[in-house]
């Protein structure tokens, strides 16, 4: 049984991949278990570009249009996407990559400060961006992310979307599962309706009202497992939209207390709840299954 299906009908918050930053890179062809060093990119720049990234909080992926694309060698011009300030509801740039000394010379430390008008003086070819939906499709990492991303992702280009396939994001056993910048929020199970409806509300920098149920929304990356799903239980609740209207102020272990923007708070209590055994991956034997159970007072 595919790990997808084996956890169909258990609840998804508080499993986005933590991330303060994301970055992705276009690189077409094949993809390896570990793609940033199992590609045709250089796997001496994939490993010193992915550790530069990690080192300031952030999460870099390899990107690739949908479709028939030829592998290529070296290093070409890429598309590149590059987000930040998701605390504060996001930003992203995007632009092509000439030169591997283009990349090099993004300002890793700005991006993590959610300094955009640094990054932008740093790099010119770097401009503000629509909102754009990364679906996981790395199929040596897990074959449910090929079987049930690829799909969507067609789907939606043939409509004209913004949606780029992407290598692992972490959560495949929630596949198809897709990251929507600029808001950083992880969106699992997938549709191509879901998927139109993240996008058409990113648009508006909103999240989709669809994308707020526990077996849709992972959380927010620059939060951490506890407090993605007590933030997420309180957004399912109230259907709140606003990616800024939900502040996380205290924590004891137990409890997250919940602001929101008008004032009013949420004590939730979140635990980690085990249930029976199940393959968390596609080929690895089951082991007993963790969620987060969220209980708002």
């Amino acid at each position: 049984m595919e790990c997808s299906t084996a956890w169909e009908g258990l609840p998804a918050w508080g499993t986005a991949a933590r991330a303060d930053l994301w970055v992705a890179l276009e690189q077409p062809g094949p993809w390896g278990r570990d793609a940033l060093v199992e590609s045709r990119l250089s796997p001496e720049l994939g490993e010193r570009w992915g550790a530069a990234v990690a080192a300031v909080g952030g999460r870099m992926l390899l990107i690739r249009a949908p479709g028939q694309h030829a592998a290529s060698d070296g290093f070409q011009s890429r598309r590149v996407f590059v987000s930040g300030g998701l605390a504060g509801g996001g930003w992203l740039l995007e632009g092509v990559a000439l030169t591997e000394d283009e990349f090099d010379a993004v300002p890793w430390p700005l991006v993590a400060a959610g300094d955009v008008a640094g990054v932008r003086a740093a790099c010119p070819w770097l401009r503000p961006a629509a909102p754009v939906l990364l679906v996981c499709t790395n199929a040596k990492r897990d074959r449910c992310c090929a079987l049930r991303g690829r799909p969507i992702v067609n789907d939606l280009a043939a409509e004209g979307l913004r949606v780029w396939e992407c290598s692992h994001t972490g959560g495949h056993r929630f596949a198809p599962t897709g990251v929507v910048l600029p808001l950083g929020q992880v969106v699992g199970r997938l549709s191509v309706e879901l998927g139109r409806e993240v996008l058409d509300a990113a648009a508006s920098g909103r999240f989709a009202m669809g994308s707020l149920t526990e077996a849709h929304d992972r959380g927010v990356s620059f939060l951490p497992p506890r407090e993605q799903a007590a933030v997420s239980a309180v957004r399912a609740g109230t259907g709140e939209t606003e990616p800024i209207a939900l502040a996380v102020v205290g924590d004891d272990g137990a409890t997250v207390t919940v602001q929101h923007a008008g004032g009013r708070v949420w004590e939730v209590a979140v635990v980690r709840a085990e249930g029976q055994a199940l393959p968390e991956s596609c080929g690895k034997p089951a082991k007993p299954s963790e969620t987060w159970r969220v209980a708002p007072a």
